[in-house]
């Protein structure tokens, strides 16, 4: 009993703290869209929700790491609102550079607006990071 319960915090409960955010993505939705003056969680005809929709983007909010999902995202929001299509990447990691690298690397040939957050953005009230 006592090997099972310490394989199950190796395996479990120590990988889950080490993943852990400081912040989860709502927060970081929560203060950017009400800073650009957008609407969280809009919803569109077929149920899908944007992240925050403002009078020009539609704006998808996601961790550094899910910066490939986030593209399509933005992208399909965009092509149901007619706005331009935006991805605010949340950049919480030492090594979150190596994603924002890979959204503007294409980001400039799909026309996709990218902006970026950190959890001091959050502690500072603040919530716009230009790149």
């Amino acid at each position: 009993m006592r090997f099972l319960s310490l394989t199950m915090i190796i395996f479990f409960i120590i990988p889950g703290a080490c993943l852990a955010r400081e912040y989860n993505e709502r927060a970081y939705q929560a203060r950017w869209c009400e800073n650009a003056g957008g609407v969280a969680e809009a919803v569109l005809p077929d149920r899908t929700r944007v992240d925050c929709l403002t009078d020009t983007h539609a704006v998808e909010v996601d961790f550094a790491p899910k910066w490939a999902e986030a593209i399509g995202q933005a992208l399909y929001y965009s092509s149901m609102t007619g706005r331009s299509p935006g991805i605010l990447l949340i950049m919480e990691r030492e090594g979150d550079r190596r994603f924002l690298d890979r959204v503007l690397r294409v980001s400039g040939e799909l026309g996709i607006d990218v902006w970026t957050t950190t959890p001091l953005d959050l502690v500072n009230n603040n919530g716009l990071s230009p790149n």
